[in-house]
């Protein structure tokens, strides 16, 4: 596995520089940079009509969404968003944005940066990207980890008493409502929760939004505990309820393959009762695989299940910081977030890949070309 171990870290590098450029070349030619943003706050217009009067400016630079100095008020073709405005002001906005630069050479210096994890200043915030990134960083992980830990918790049980109950009315109706589950999107969930049982329209047993209330400050730690356990129940019962599905059925066929082996028939044989053979025998084969996907089943939480959740919730985390820097076109938040989580997460797929062979040498991913 050394080998396999040394391919995968060198192309980390490579995978991540594809990452990068294919999202900054999109975001160039997406209408309404942070200077349009800037001068049509100045201005008092709205920043889509901006980018689209300057678009025939950015085509003519090559970034498009960059605007072009006015060549005169009132001239046919002019930048007419920045009507009013001194040129040499404007090209100050640009400056202090970066925008003086051609495209190739903002992304060879923002990959500089990166190297060294230097992921700049907020354009509106005047707060470093770290900074801002760990101040959010605990309300993702907290929805992430009480996600994760549930969903091992119900569906490792739900998975083995469906395997030793397989084909019976108990199995057939669970799988039925964990597909309907599965099938239902988190974000849909979470807006029936929110309308069902924090005050939409019928029951208000739940907060809507944030993680804390109001009057917690001068409380007791267990109180503060309690009250963030409260806040936490209907985000993560809306990100846990689509991920029952696929662990579930994973448990129940690990369980159905050791189930028929031989050295189970053997123990049976022995005299050994049926609970004695499941967890002193079947259940330590068959959790390899599921224990191993724990790294796996975190990136997929932290990094794709939580976005709109958050945002639906209002939770202050990294999913309501992404659709922020998006909506404001603070740059060096979205691409200094991209950058760190997709390391991360390629970090933690090698992760996952080597402990699914170290709890079972038999998965040679080596071996196997990979």
């Amino acid at each position: 596995m050394i080998a396999y171990t040394l391919r995968r870290l060198l192309l980390i590098p490579l995978t991540l520089l594809g990452i990068m450029l294919v999202n900054f070349t999109v975001v160039q030619f997406a209408p309404g940079g942070p200077v349009e943003l800037m001068l049509s706050k100045l201005q008092g217009t709205n920043v889509e009509a901006t980018a689209r009067l300057s678009g025939a400016s950015g085509a003519e630079t090559g970034q498009t969404g960059r605007p072009r100095a006015p060549q005169g008020q009132g001239e046919q073709g002019a930048y007419r968003g920045a009507q009013g405005l001194d040129p040499a002001f404007i090209k100050e906005i640009e400056r202090q944005f970066g925008f003086d630069k051609p495209a190739h050479e903002r992304f060879l210096q923002m990959l500089g940066q990166y190297i060294r994890f230097d992921f700049g200043k907020s354009f509106y915030r005047d707060v470093s990207v770290v900074g801002l990134v760990i101040e959010k960083m605990p309300v993702s992980v907290s929805l992430g980890l009480c996600s994760t830990l549930i969903i091992y918790l119900v569906s490792i049980p739900l998975g083995i008493f469906k395997a030793r109950h397989d084909g019976s009315k108990l199995d057939v109706a669970s799988s039925w409502a964990i597909i309907i589950g599965y099938a239902v999107p988190g974000f849909l969930f979470a807006i029936l929760l929110i309308v069902v049982f924090a005050g939409g329209k019928y029951l208000s047993w739940f907060p809507l939004r944030g993680l804390t209330s109001s009057d917690m400050e001068a409380a007791s730690l267990a109180a503060r505990a309690a009250d963030w356990a409260w806040h936490l129940v209907l985000p993560v019962t809306a990100l846990v309820v689509g991920g029952f599905a696929s662990l579930t059925m994973l448990t129940k066929n690990s369980f159905l393959e050791e189930i028929n082996k031989q050295y189970v028939i053997t123990a049976r044989a022995k005299g050994l009762t049926e609970t004695r053979v499941l967890y002193g025998h079947i259940f330590r084969n068959a959790m390899l695989l599921i224990v191993a996907g724990f790294p796996r089943a975190l990136v997929g939480i932290l990094f794709t299940g939580s976005v709109l959740v958050e945002i639906i919730f209002s939770l202050d985390g990294i999913g309501l910081l992404g659709f922020e820097a998006v909506s404001n076109r603070d740059y060096p938040v979205m691409f200094g977030t991209l950058y760190a989580f997709s390391l991360l997460g390629l970090v933690l797929n090698l992760i996952s890949d080597l402990t699914y062979h170290w709890v079972d040498p038999r998965i040679d991913f080596e071996g196997r070309g990979g």
